[in-house]
């Protein structure tokens, strides 16, 4: 199961884009609110989750997404189980993948230390402990994804696709779409 984040203010792109293209792959995807009811995103778009925070499985997760939208962000790192949600994660080798100002929540919270990762440009500063690639729009490094914007969302979507279910079905996914 793939869980992808939602907080009032996610950058709407950057979270529907890969939830499609994993559900095209046929991956199991849920959209997941921090509080019940819609979400709204960043430019209004408000959706409805699949499930809240609380309702999360670990046991079942193949992956965590964080969208990115500094209000999304934001309001993310204020929920007091996600820095602990993440760290489970990535000690059960779950993948976690973070596009735009997320990967700057994983900078603070020390897991991008002596990784490469990359993030919305300007804000690599933020990147604490980690090695920026700022020329790339997607970068992997162990289980971690990172994606540089809201322009990137089609390769970020693409490589989790790639993570879960292989080269040949991320292809299979980008054919399907015309990318």
């Amino acid at each position: 199961m793939v869980y992808i984040m939602l907080a009032e203010g996610f950058e709407e792109a950057e979270a529907i884009v890969p939830a499609d293209l994993l559900r095209r792959a046929g991956i199991d995807t849920a959209l997941v609110s921090v509080e019940p009811g819609p979400v709204k995103g960043s430019h209004g778009i408000a959706v409805q989750a699949d499930m809240t925070l609380g309702q999360i499985d670990l046991s079942k997760a193949e992956m965590i997404v964080l969208p990115g939208g500094l209000g999304g962000v934001k309001n993310l790192s204020r929920q007091a189980g996600i820095g602990h949600t993440i760290q489970l994660a990535l000690e059960r080798e779950v993948w976690v993948a973070a596009i735009c100002a997320a990967p700057t929540l994983l900078a603070k919270r020390g897991f991008l230390q002596g990784k490469k990762a990359v993030c919305y440009p300007g804000m690599e500063d933020q990147l604490e402990g980690a090695v920026p690639q700022m020329d790339q729009g997607v970068v992997v490094d162990g289980h971690i994804i990172t994606g540089r914007a809201a322009g990137s969302a089609f390769d970020f979507g693409l490589e989790l696709v790639k993570a879960l279910a292989g080269e040949e079905k991320a292809n299979e996914v980008r054919h399907a779409v015309h990318y």
